[in-house]
């Protein structure tokens, strides 16, 4: 696809998706305390731009309308759509936006198969068709693909760079029939990606996700990432510490090495079964004005609230307490997904013909 570039997610939206938790997903014996959660990242998206919201019915759509009515959650800036869901990550089930030479947007529908075949994504896999046939994104082209991938699994700067574990994208088990070269060349052709930093080491205990790079390394601008970090003897040491020395050998388009800006550690969190449970600051959000923070009820939060602020002095950092999120072994990152500004959103519009797989 010639022209085509995955922007970065500082970059100006239009709006940012929310799967909405329901009983019949994972928060069933935590709904109260998740959807709590959402409602404050809720109420932080619509100061800033719009929210799409992703509901399971009619039924469930005007439950959730009603939590963010009461919460003064603004109407005019919420578009609803209904699709069923197994559970709520929008990172990984929602569409990945790239933009053309002319900056015409494309949404492309990767499969979700539940991070290599861990958990139940019939449903999650079949939203982003439901979105496009209830035309919210108007005229832009829904593109299906039958490569696997999440969006937690891809990092970019916007000029063509791919930061990412080998993984969690490069897996036999997601995409058994395709060698590392094949899946980097439909990177290329789908997203615009030129250029791929792969890390080999770096992972969070608690995490499903075959360490997703949301939770590990995030640009902050072309030349700045900031990074997870652990203390010497604790469990995830090793693979930070090592992650950190590949990303020191990394450089930027211009062959410098980029500013790392390490991340404070946010403690041990664990559920009531005594499980360490995946908790990070790397899973912030990007938004219009914002930046959305997650924090856990820990000094380090004020540490890394202090160093996002530096590294966007542009925007608001907004803390949002995620020990919620972290018990299913996510947290702010990955129950969201952002769309660029050239993405209209709402609902009735008319639409084009869905664009046809051209990935094999």
């Amino acid at each position: 696809m010639p022209g085509n570039r995955l922007p970065a997610e500082w970059e100006k939206q239009s709006g940012v998706m929310l799967t909405w938790p329901h009983s019949d997903t994972d928060w069933y014996d935590i709904l109260e305390a998740a959807e709590a959660v959402y409602l404050e990242i809720a109420r932080a998206i619509v100061a800033d731009e719009q929210l799409l919201l992703v509901c399971r019915d009619p039924g469930h759509r005007e439950h959730v309308l009603a939590k963010l009515a009461k919460a003064g959650v603004a109407r005019e800036r919420i578009v609803v759509a209904l699709a069923d869901s197994n559970d709520t990550w929008a990172r990984d089930h929602g569409p990945v936006t790239t933009l053309d030479d002319a900056g015409v947007p494309t949404l492309h529908d990767f499969v979700f198969d539940g991070w290599g075949g861990k958990y139940a994504a019939d449903k999650d896999t079949r939203i982003n068709a439901a979105l496009g046939e209830q035309r919210v994104f108007g005229d832009s082209v829904m593109r299906p693909h039958e490569l696997v991938l999440e969006g937690g699994a891809i990092e970019t700067e916007g000029q063509g760079t791919l930061l990412a574990t080998r993984s969690s994208v490069l897996d036999s088990r997601r995409n058994p029939d395709l060698s590392n070269a094949a899946i980097e060349q439909l990177l290329r052709d789908t997203l615009g990606l030129t250029r791929f930093l792969w890390l080999e080491h770096g992972e969070l205990t608690g995490d499903d996700t075959d360490a997703h790079i949301d939770v590990l390394a995030r640009f902050t601008d072309p030349g700045t990432i900031v990074y997870s970090t652990a203390p010497t003897g604790d469990a995830d040491h090793a693979a930070l510490a090592a992650m950190e020395q590949q990303l020191r050998g990394f450089r930027t388009r211009d062959g410098n090495p980029y500013q790392l800006i390490p991340l404070p550690f946010p403690g041990i969190h664990r559920d009531s079964e005594g499980r360490r449970l995946p908790a990070g600051y790397a899973n912030f959000l990007i938004i219009n004005s914002s930046l959305l923070l997650p924090v856990y009820g820990v000094p380090a939060d004020r540490e890394a609230e202090a160093i996002l602020a530096q590294c966007f002095p542009d925007r608001r950092v907004v803390p949002i307490d995620c020990r919620a999120l972290i018990a299913q072994n996510g947290s702010l990152h990955c129950v969201s997904m952002q769309f660029p500004a050239a993405v209209p959103m709402g609902s009735g519009h008319s639409s084009r013909k869905n664009g046809e797989d051209t990935t094999g």
